[in-house]
């Protein structure tokens, strides 16, 4: 009997956590479920893994610092918010004016000067400001910015308590702060003692992720660790073994944490590395009870001249991927590129000899093969003549992933495989540098000099991470604090019942992907300091976002893609997706927009939502492109290596540098994307003076990230867009629901493009409602979604004119399967009563009887007998594989001794085409499951009846048979996914002919 394979990692929207259910993947049990503490203040759930939380409350200014803080932010280029502690989060200077002049030119003691200025504002004085560790000084720019951090009694603040100062010529231009008042009776207290080791922190971390920690053993640290922590503002870190953990370290280090209205509180920051390379958390432990304060996922998913042979971008999909390219670190006949210029030796060079490794091994990065099942993991073979220029085969291709290659002499070219991971991984660090990602922002490598940062932290690179014990579909980033470990798991792809129809594949050749996961590490390096990271939803959401982002624009500086508005597909290698790869929507043919979050067929994700990001961006870049222009090859190479300033490089180029800027300002990982927009825009004022600022606004209003923009929290689902922009002559629309007789229609809603489940409205006829008939927005074309109650949803489009008003004026059609209008629905499942509640964020599941007979649903129409033409139907919200592919529709007209009770009494009227609802090349996606119209010949009915003939898993033939040669694997979805007779519908409507 075959079995499916698992898909585990952190690449793709359908994860193994969001899949866990469906898929039957491992799960906590009880017995093992993380011991969570205390109740969660703010959490978050992750695509995958154990969610965030945070259980320290918010604070309430007293109206003596509200007001210091309104002084403050009254100078501010952009609406402030304010922190955890009630003081300004941010606060940026408006073009060609200072937050504070005539400061010292020292940026440092300029910084600090600053502070204590403004201590009020900030609940310190000048003993805290004095104290405070200087963690970093980067570029931005001209304008360096200063990383300060609070310490407690000689101990840093270990969350919160940084601050971002943006220093030129003794101004302040920015100042950004996570910092916390010293200035009430709690808050001067003293912090209590550590009754707790680090020892027994990492075993309270351990339990508290669901593991036990086993024999906890410290480790030392070695003598480039030891020179580090020497270094001023270094986090002092101490190395553990734990037989019960992975084998890599468990650091933890003493810090402490500040709580709003009480006393600071000792704490441990562990990062604890759970086994078999599944990740990790930073976990914050009380020093005194050993209880979670806060945690954070921290998985995100020859001669002198040495030659390696790549794919420099990604490949093409199927048994032919087209040939690899020469790649040498000088210039020599045959090769295509040369690597030299950025990494001061050859990639290949062991930085503590200076001698090459002969491998996949050097100072950027470490690579090896790790198929698991008690194999060792492996570099690649060895060459002493230095050239990496491993055979390839496509084996794993071409043999439809069959694991006997395993055991073949070409190993499913592990080789090739490793070596082109390892050219990867060196070539974003070469890439990422010369945007900001150095020494000094806490980038990966193991020797750092004397340049800053720990070092001992090279990218480790897994190439068919555990490929024999069936990991499939995926790729992982672990990004712990600097010095820490970081590593990329990559897989095998392949298809899998009910998971995932990709072909057979190896990422590590894909570069998209490679470029996706790196890119986490850089995100979450460089954003809060050294030790923390991007910790919640948004912050997740994004990260997923830049790192696409990246990818997409390595492949266009250097070449690989064509340098336009035309974006490269995540994963079109692997996927075999040219147009979507694995996401559900390429970047530059995205409706989505901030009141989307939510859309997706699971609901809230990090990897759906993030794209709403990837879509604001990319018009962001489009528009700087337009502006300053695309150059041509030899600029945006030159520009890609750091040969011509960014001021001088294309539009693409300057909205890159503004998103590694943007990282460096804020002081906190625990951002939402308002954080990050404001954050884009005072990038802009420090290294561009201000250029792309009606850029900026208007592109982040265009997609809802406008002025009036606002969210509850970091971790808002539900968050409320804007549309307007105040570098605009915005428009104004005002919206006239009408019904046949002319009159407004109460309770309608208008939604900004092709969403409504989960989704805000901008304007609603409500009166129970805060939100109104009108909105402001920036000029340009929209598409709308209207809905009412008792009538059908309804698309309309229209073009606003700036500084125009518009009357939108529309007349929904009224919907006889209504439940508000009075209809009824008899049908299976606990929630029937969804498919006529027009709302296609819910739906109804049913399984087929053990004759095979589909779910269908009768319907008792509003109003009686009608004559009736026309349906809209959803299959948004209906499950995976289970979502409705293909339907039919009977009617029957209850009249005499015709009750429409029986089966008998309906006769069939309309059977949609089978592909009414398309799916996508690895899964059903969000964008071919909204509703849908079908017309068919008039008819008089009473009674409607609706039948899901087919799922996508029984109906769609390129989720069916045999498609591998893998002997242990069943992939026709039909008989192998557990849930194959489930069939889910979102919606119906009904209309009049």
């Amino acid at each position: 009997m075959k079995r499916s394979r698992v898909v585990r990692g952190a690449l793709v929207g359908v994860s193994s956590a969001s899949l866990a259910a469906t898929l039957g993947l491992p799960q906590l049990t009880a017995d093992a479920a993380p011991q969570e503490s205390k109740p969660s203040a703010a959490s978050h759930k992750h695509d995958h893994g154990l969610p965030n939380f945070d259980s320290r409350p918010t604070a309430k200014p007293s109206s003596a610092r509200a007001s210091k803080a309104r002084s403050v932010t009254a100078k501010s280029a952009l609406a402030a918010r304010t922190s955890r502690f009630g003081t300004p989060a941010a606060v940026v200077a408006a073009n060609g004016k200072t937050l504070a002049s005539g400061l010292s030119t020292n940026p440092e003691k300029a910084a600090r000067a600053y502070l204590t200025q403004e201590a009020d504002t900030y609940g310190l004085n000048a003993a805290a400001v004095k104290t405070m560790e200087l963690v970093s000084i980067n570029k931005v720019g001209k304008v360096s910015v200063v990383l300060l951090r609070q310490t407690f009694n000689g101990i840093p603040a270990g969350l919160d308590g940084m601050a971002t100062i943006g220093i030129h010529n003794g101004k302040v231009l920015y100042a950004g702060s996570s910092l916390a008042p010293t200035d009430s009776a709690a808050a001067r207290r003293t912090p209590a003692g550590a009754t707790l080791d680090a020892a027994d922190a990492l075993t309270a971390a351990a339990k508290n992720v669901g593991h036990k920690a086993g024999k906890v053993t410290e480790r030392s640290i070695g003598a480039t660790a030891k020179r580090a922590q020497a270094v001023e503002g270094v986090t002092a870190w101490k190395r553990f073994s734990a037989t019960g953990l992975s084998k890599r370290d468990q650091r933890v280090t003493k810090v402490v944490i500040p709580i709003p209205g009480k006393a600071p509180q000792v704490a441990y920051h562990v990062e604890t590395i759970l086994p078999g390379d599944e990740g990790g958390y930073a976990v914050y432990i009380d020093a005194t009870t050993g209880e979670a304060i806060a945690r954070t996922n921290l998985m995100h998913a020859d001669s002198d001249n040495p030659t390696w042979k790549v794919y420099p971008s990604t490949p093409k999909a199927g048994d032919d991927p087209g040939e690899r390219s020469l790649w040498c670190w000088t210039e020599r006949a045959g090769c295509d590129e040369t690597q030299s210029g950025i990494s001061p030796n050859a990639w290949d060079i062991d930085p503590a000899t200076k001698k090459p490794t002969g491998t996949t091994d050097g100072n950027n990065a470490t690579t090896v093969y790790s198929w698991g099942e008690g194999d060792p993991e492996v570099p690649a073979e060895k060459r002493s003549d230095r050239n990496y220029t491993y055979e390839f085969t496509n084996q794993w291709a071409k043999s439809k992933c069959d694991p006997a290659g395993f055991d073949s002499p070409t190993k499913h070219d592990a080789d090739a495989a490793t070596g082109n991971l390892f050219a990867m991984h060196n070539r974003m660090h070469d890439w990422s540098y010369q945007l900001g990602f150095t020494e000094t922002a806490w980038n990966m490598q193991k020797d750092n000099g004397d340049k800053g940062g720990l070092g001992n932290d090279a990218e480790a690179g897994y190439a068919q991470d555990k490929a024999k014990s069936g990991w499939r579909n995926n790729a992982g980033q672990f990004a712990s604090a600097d010095g820490g470990d970081v590593y990329t798991n990559m897989y095998l792809w392949q298809p899998l019942a009910g998971a995932g129809y990709p072909q057979c594949a190896d990422g590590s050749f894909d570069m998209s992907v490679i470029g996706h996961e790196y890119g986490h590490a850089i995100s979450n390096r460089m954003i809060g300091g050294p030790d923390n990271s991007l910790d919640s939803f948004h912050g997740g959401a994004m990260g997923e976002s830049w790192s696409d982002l990246m990818a997409t624009e390595y492949a266009q500086e250097w070449g690989y893609a064509p340098v336009g508005s035309e974006s490269t597909p995540m994963g079109a290698f692997v996927s075999g997706d040219p147009v979507r790869g694995i996401r559900n929507y390429n970047f530059n043919d995205s409706p989505l927009n901030f009141s989307n979050v939510g859309y997706d067929i699971f609901g809230t994700g990090v990897h759906s939502d993030g794209e709403i990001w990837s879509a604001t961006m990319w018009d962001i870049r489009t528009a700087m492109m337009k502006t300053h222009g695309k150059g041509n090859a030899a600029t945006q190479r030159s520009c890609a290596t750091g040969a011509t300033k960014v001021e001088e490089c294309p539009g693409n180029r300057q909205w890159m540098q503004l998103i590694f800027d943007s990282w460096l300002l804020k002081p906190t990982g625990d951002v939402s994307m308002l954080d990050m927009r404001d954050a884009m825009l005072a990038a802009d004022l420090l290294r561009f003076g201000g250029a792309n600022q009606k850029i900026l606004w208007d592109a982040f209003a265009a997609r809802g990230f406008g002025e009036s923009a606002s969210v509850t929290s970091t971790d808002d689902e539900k968050p409320t867009p804007g549309f307007d922009s105040p570098r605009a002559k915005n428009a104004t629309v005002r919206f006239s629901p009408l019904d046949a007789d002319g009159r407004l229609i109460e309770g309608a809603r208008l939604y900004v493009g092709d969403y409504t489940a989960r989704t805000r409205p901008v304007a609603d006829t409500d009166p129970t409602t805060p939100l109104g008939d009108t909105y402001t927005t920036v000029p340009g074309q929209f598409t709308y979604q209207v809905t009412a109650p008792g009538y059908g949803q309804k698309e309309m489009a229209g073009t606003l004119v700036e500084g125009k008003s518009k009357d939108l004026r529309v007349k929904p059609t009224p919907n006889l399967a209504s439940a508000t209008a009075g209809a009824s629905i008899d049908g299976p499942g606990s929630r029937a009563g969804s498919v006529i509640d027009e709302d296609e964020g819910t739906a109804n599941r049913a399984s087929a009887d053990d004759e095979g007979v589909k779910p269908s649903y009768v319907i008792d129409l509003a109003g009686g007998r009608q004559s009736i033409g026309r349906a809209q139907v959803s299959a948004l919200d209906s499950g995976l594989y289970e979502s409705l592919r293909q339907f039919a529709i009977w009617t029957c007209d209850a009249r005499g001794k015709v009750t429409c009770t029986e089966d008998r009494d309906f006769r069939k009227v309309y059977t949609s085409p089978q592909d009414a609802f398309p799916g996508g090349t690895l899964w059903p996606i969000a964008p071919n499951m909204t509703m849908r119209s079908f017309s068919f010949p008039k008819v008089n009915a009473t009674h409607v009846k609706v039948q899901t003939v087919e799922s996508h898993c029984t109906g769609n033939p390129r989720y069916a048979g045999e498609q591998d040669n893998d002997p242990e694997n069943d992939t026709d979805c039909t008989t192998a996914y557990f849930n194959a007779k489930s069939h889910g519908i979102a919606e119906v409507q009904v209309f009049t002919k």
